[in-house]
This record gives structure tokens, C-alpha cells and sequence, in this order.
């Protein structure tokens, strides 16, 4: 429900803007406002868990999220809207870490990659399927109901996890003994500035042209001192809001950094592929989206192999073959992706392209874990939800700059090649202006026409350039992950989680 959050309202927005009286450019700051306000919370969320107690933490999130996203389909203007959407992203902030947090404490070691094979197949699906849905809905109902399905769904869990869900005793001590301590506000203020201007630049650099925009620099000269101020705060500080020195167990930093990688493919390539084919191929964004839904589907197969394979060999291993796949697959894509690649083609890549990520996502979380107190379970939840949506936030800007500025190169080397003096753009331009002739343009129009085409065309092949030379690149960094996986120390036999009950 949370993650399908980030992307459902996607292709809703220009219905939105039309409803609501905005521009274009307004309307995105429904999507932004969210995602600032789940990036600030994510890496506080441990604290917040402990403080309260993880079960009333986590059901007060998803109460704020239910309320929020009912005020959010009654929104009479933009501003209002965008007010209950940072509502909605704090709700839904706290969310991921605390069902991680969950997950870890009710399961032992043996089942608790099946455990999170099933819950990171909610993860990895929701962004594929959350466009599809969104047009379904927007198109044959209104923009507002994308966010009343979320009442019941809320609802629900509320129930369950009333009925189901209790905090382990270790918890219960913890924050027991946390009661007398003060609130570190310092880093809590640095932490929330520091991501916020972050999330800022990350959304709006490639809108506001990066650099050559005053704000867009001043912002993010700002988040790099707070957030640097914030590490030296937090690692010297005795009661920190976010534990960095958890870093030091080298399992741990190993997830979050292949955690961050796995962030930048999933969510970069989930907003790559529909919009190559909608901008280079004409595809609605209804049929943009269905073209990612296989690989969702095959995500839910995978993701329960991956739980049972865990169990049985090399966590490690595992995770080489899943980097070595995913690179394999993006080189694939790099030989198939033309502008002459029908549906079937385009659905298979995206498949073949995330059949390996089950394979990174469930052992990187269950070795994450391994030498870490059950006491810091909400900690290791948190940093690794967060640094998998920044990951996910730097890869969307990056590639989508790389993009532009690879076909702003392509387009300047190509068209070095077109002009009167090479005899096969002459003869493209003469074989354009008789069809165009013979189909009752006079010989000027006809000839202008062709030259028109012709530019289109150029911009067409270097923005596929500029595509594939992306994704080869990305093929490239995922391939050489393959052998730093056995960094990590496998856990030891035996080792299990305390259980809840």
C-alpha cells in the first residue's frame, strides 16, 4: 500500500492539475511533497519505534496514512492536497522499517529469508503495477479514489495487527529503560533538514536544469553540511537518534550499500522503461505500465525461491548469481532496445531485468542482520528502507540527467553526418520528398516536410543512444558487485531470532 503510494498517483497528475485548477509543473509537487516527507522519517523511525513501542508506533502510522489518504481524495485545491500528501508520507514513512523490524524479531533464522521473500515481494511489485493501476482508475473513475483504497486496506491492518502483533520483551525493556533519557533534538532537527534539502534536489535538480539554478545549488550545499554535521553529531552523541555506529559491523554496511545499488536499478529502470515508450514509441501510459507488470509477476515467483534457496546454501553465493543476472540482463537490453521493439519485446526485457533482484533483495536482508543485537532490529530496518529509497531517489536523477545530457551529445555528433555533402542523407531527403510529392504536397512543402522528418528522426536514434549507453553502464556497475558479495560473513549455524510469543 505504501510503496504503491510513491508511483500510483504517477499518471494521474495531469488529471489531477486539470481538476484542481494547476499547472503542469504544480501538480508534481504531489509526488515530491510525499517523498520528502517519507525520506525524513524513514532514518528516525527506529527512534520513534522505541520510544513509543514498535506495535503503537507502527499503528499510529498506518492511521495517519488511512486519515491522510481519505483527506487527500477530498482535497479542494492543490495546496491543501499537497499538505495531506506530507501527511501520508510521514504516515507511510515508518511503515517499512517497523514490518522489517517485525519480520526479523517473529522469525527464526532458517525462516526468515521466506519470510522476507514474501514481504519484499509487496516492495519490488507495487512500483511496477502502481502506473497500470493508477491509469485504470483515473481513466474510468476519478483521480480520488487512487487514494480512498487505501481507507480499507488500512483498516484492515489496523485489525490484524491489533490481533496479531505484540512487542518482544526486549523492546519493552528497552524502552523502559529509555524513559529517563532526553531527546536528542539537535540531531533530530539535522537529520530532517539535512534529508529534506536533499530530497529537494533530487526531485527538482533536472527540472530546474541542475546547477545553473541559484536554489537548486544553495540547497544542496545545505543538505551536505547538515547531513555531515549530523554524522559527527550522531556518532559522538551517547543517545543518538540514528545509530551510525551499527556501520561497523561489516555485514551491515555491506546491505546498505548494496541496498543503495539495488535502490538506483529498481526504481531507475522502473521510470525508464515507460518513459522510453512513451516519449520515443507513443505508448499510453496505461500501456507503458502493463509492459512492467510481467516483471512484477515474475518477482512474486522469484522472490519465494530466493526465500527457500537461502536457507539452503551460500547466502553469498546467492547474491552473486543475482548481481551477475541482473548485469547479464541490462546487457541484454542494451541489443534489444531500438525503436522498432514491439510489446512482447519491451515486457520480456523488463522481466528478464528484475528475475535477478529477488535474488539481492532477500539475502542482503537476511545477512544484514547477522552479528547485530536483537535490540537494533528497528535500527538495521530503518537505515536499510532509507538508503534503499535514496538509492532509488539519486538513480531516478541521475539517469534521467544522463539521458538528456547523452542525447544532447548524441544528437550533436549525429547530425555532424547530415548534410547535403554525404550522399546517403541526400538520398533519404530525395526518397522522402517524392513520397511525400506523390501524395499531393507541392515539391517546397514536400521538401520541407522531409527535412522535418529527418530531424525527428535524428532526435529519435540519440535519445536511444542515450538509453542504451545508460543501461550499459548500469550493467557494467551491477557486474562488478557480483564478487563483493563475499565480504559478508555468512551467519553462524544454529543462530536463531527470539520469538514474539
Amino acid at each position: 500500500m505504501e510503496v504503491l503510494d510513491t508511483s500510483i498517483a504517477n499518471v494521474a497528475l495531469p488529471h489531477i492539475a486539470g481538476s484542481l485548477g494547476a499547472s503542469s509543473d504544480e501538480s508534481t509537487w504531489v509526488l515530491t511533497s510525499y517523498l520528502v516527507s517519507n525520506a525524513i522519517i524513514l532514518p528516525i523511525s527506529a527512534w520513534l519505534a522505541t520510544r513509543m513501542g514498535r506495535k503503537r508506533f507502527y499503528m499510529t502510522c498506518v492511521a495517519l496514512f488511512a486519515g491522510s489518504s481519505f483527506l487527500c481524495g477530498l482535497a479542494p485545491s492543490l495546496g491543501m492536497l499537497i499538505f495531506f500528501r506530507v501527511l501520508q508520507g510521514a504516515g507511510g514513512g515508518g511503515l517499512q522499517p517497523s514490518e522489517q523490524a517485525i519480520l526479523a524479531d517473529t522469525f527464526s533464522l532458517s525462516k526468515r529469508g521466506m519470510a522476507f521473500a514474501v514481504y519484499g515481494m509487496a516492495v519490488v511489485v507495487a512500483p511496477a503495477i502502481g502506473p497500470t493501476i493508477g491509469g485504470w482508475i483515473t481513466d474510468n473513475y476519478s483521480w480520488r479514489w487512487i487514494f480512498y483504497i487505501n481507507v480499507p486496506i488500512s483498516l484492515i491492518s489496523l485489525y490484524l495487527t491489533h490481533r496479531l502483533v505484540e512487542d518482544p520483551p526486549y523492546l519493552k525493556i528497552e524502552k523502559e529503560r529509555r524513559k529517563g533519557i532526553r531527546v536528542d533534538y539537535m540531531g533530530l532537527g539535522l537529520v530532517a533538514l539535512g534529508i529534506g534539502s536533499l530530497q529537494l534536489v533530487l526531485d527538482k535538480g533536472q527540472e530546474a536544469d541542475w546547477f545553473s539554478s541559484h536554489w537548486i545549488t544553495a540547497l544542496l550545499v545545505l543538505s551536505i553540511i547538515l547531513l555531515v554535521t549530523w554524522v559527527i553529531w550522531e556518532w559522538h552523541h551517547d543517545h543518538p537518534i540514528v545509530e551510525l555506529k551499527l556501520l561497523r559491523k561489516r555485514n551491515f554496511a555491506t546491505a546498505m550499500f548494496f541496498m543503495f545499488v539495488l535502490g538506483a536499478v529498481l526504481y531507475g529502470t522502473t521510470v525508464l522503461i515507460p518513459q522510453y515508450l512513451q516519449l520515443l514509441m507513443g505508448y499510453s501510459a496505461v500501456s507503458a505500465g502493463e509492459a512492467l507488470a510481467g516483471g512484477g509477476f515474475i518477482m512474486m515467483l522469484m522472490m519465494p525461491l530466493s526465500g527457500f534457496l537461502v536457507s539452503k546454501m551460500d547466502q553469498r553465493i546467492l547474491m552473486s548469481i543475482g548481481f551477475a543476472t541482473t548485469a547479464a540482463s541490462l546487457y541484454y537490453m542494451t541489443t534489444h532496445l531500438t525503436l522498432g521493439m514491439d510489446f512482447r519485446t519491451a515486457a520480456m526485457l523488463r522481466v528478464y531485468q528484475v528475475a535477478g533482484l529477488a535474488f539481492i533483495f532477500v539475502p542482503s536482508n537476511v545477512l544484514s542482520y547477522v552479528d547485530v543485537p536483537p535490540e537494533k532490529n528497528n535500527q538495521i530496518s530503518s537505515m536499510i528502507s532509507f538508503i534503499r529509497n535514496i538509492g532509488g531517489s539519486i538513480g531516478i536523477a541521475l539517469l534521467a540527467t544522463f539521458i538528456t545530457r547523452g542525447t544532447q551529445q548524441r544528437q550533436t555528433y549525429l547530425s555532424g553526418h547530415m548534410n547535403e555533402g554525404n550522399p546517403r542523407f541526400r538520398q533519404m531527403i530525395d526518397g522522402l520528398t517524392a513520397t511525400l510529392h506523390s501524395q499531393g504536397l507541392s515539391p517546397s512543402d514536400a521538401a520541407h516536410q522531409a527535412y522535418a522528418r529527418a530531424a525527428a528522426l535524428l532526435q529519435q536514434q540519440a535519445a536511444t543512444l542515450a538509453y542504451t549507453d545508460v543501461v550499459s553502464a548500469l550493467a557494467v556497475i551491477v557486474a562488478c558487485l557480483a564478487p563483493l558479495c563475499f565480504i559478508m560473513k555468512r551467519p553462524r549455524k544454529g543462530a536463531a531470532a527470539p520469538s514474539l510469543h
